[in-house]
């Protein structure tokens, strides 16, 4: 009998857990669709990924994965606002709730995956690494860095990055670190510091806002991974599978070739199933995430697919003029991949 009631008890207790799940599920989702608009969490300023723009206008590939949630979530992408945060800010922001979501080129690790009730989404572009210099220091190669006084952006995994490096190399550096990558780059520019160190995509960014950006060089080395991507709390896989989902369905949408300019004439007349169950032609996809059913096709011509969205942001049309290299497709000599919607 002692056992019969110890087991109900369990099995009571394990019940009311779920109903606190389940009663729990949603809650992003949720408050956002009463507030309106999605509060999205980006750098404090790094060209091609989150920055003003002449009118005040946050840009970037960054900002657009969260434009490119609202058009899914709202049907609109304007209804999105944005707080911008350093590193030192941005999971506690996220943590509180000041933010649904952190698409703030932020590389996915296992601490900040497993011990920070937090969950990354995906990979919005993969990142290593590297270090800028001033030509005029005469250096071709990370290993010639030996006593070099060093600019590191403060709460990033660069630091320990810069220390395995060095010390696996048998390296003497001396590190100096600020809170923002615009005192940063200031300090290189000054020549406070010898040398920038943060991931290559933020070199190639804060090089482009020197005086003589010609003047500088990323060096060839790469030191470390640095898959950058949306973050959001753990806990509410609901929320999860929306932002998730929503990288996947622009990268889908351009290994299928659909475009913000063709977008709705595919959604109405494609003959191709897998681009049908894409754009909302075929089947109920968006139901299971609680998105209406032409989500995919908002998100495309509201913002665009990947490609279109890394063309504009960052590519060679761009003062960055990044290639695509690792953050091709697939099927195109890269790494980005995406399930499929069926």
């Amino acid at each position: 009998m002692k056992m019969l009631k110890t087991t109900l008890a369990v099995l009571t207790a394990a019940a009311a857990l779920g109903a606190v799940s389940t009663a729990q599920a949603g809650a992003t989702l949720d408050a956002v669709k009463k507030k309106g608009f999605v509060q999205c969490g980006v750098s404090d300023g790094l060209p091609g990924f989150s920055v003003p723009d002449a009118q005040g206008k946050i840009v970037g590939i960054d900002a657009d994965v969260c434009r490119a949630v609202a058009a899914a979530v709202f049907g609109d992408a304007t209804k999105v606002k944005f707080s911008q945060l350093n590193a030192k800010e941005r999971f506690t922001a996220l943590q509180s709730g000041e933010v649904d979501v952190l698409s703030r080129n932020t590389t996915w690790t296992s601490s900040r995956d497993a011990g920070m009730g937090l969950m990354f989404t995906g990979v919005t572009y993969y990142d290593g690494v590297g270090f800028l210099v001033n030509k005029k220091l005469g250096v071709s190669s990370a290993k010639e860095l030996d006593g070099a006084t060093i600019c590191i952006q403060a709460g990033t995994t660069t630091e320990l990055n810069v220390s395995d490096f060095f010390r696996a190399n048998g390296l003497k550096y001396t590190p100096i670190t600020f809170d923002t990558s615009d005192e940063s780059a200031k300090s290189l520019e000054s020549g406070r510091c010898d040398v920038l160190t943060s991931d290559k995509s933020q070199l190639f960014a804060q090089r482009s806002k020197l005086a003589a950006p010609a003047d500088y060089v990323v060096l060839p080395e790469t030191i470390s991974k640095e898959p950058l991507g949306p973050v959001v709390r753990k806990g509410d896989e609901e929320w999860f599978s929306i932002v998730k989902w929503t990288l996947f369905a622009m990268l889908n949408a351009e290994e299928a070739g659909i475009t913000s300019k063709n977008v709705e004439a595919e959604a109405k007349g494609t003959k191709n199933p897998d681009v049908a169950r894409l754009l909302g032609g075929d089947g109920e996809y968006g139901k299971d995430l609680k998105l209406p059913k032409d989500w995919v096709v908002q998100i495309v011509k509201q913002v665009g697919n990947y490609g279109e969205v890394f063309e504009k942001n960052l590519g060679q049309s761009t003062d960055l003029k990044i290639d695509r290299g690792m953050n091709a497709l697939w099927n195109n000599g890269g790494i980005q991949y995406a399930p499929p919607v069926r």
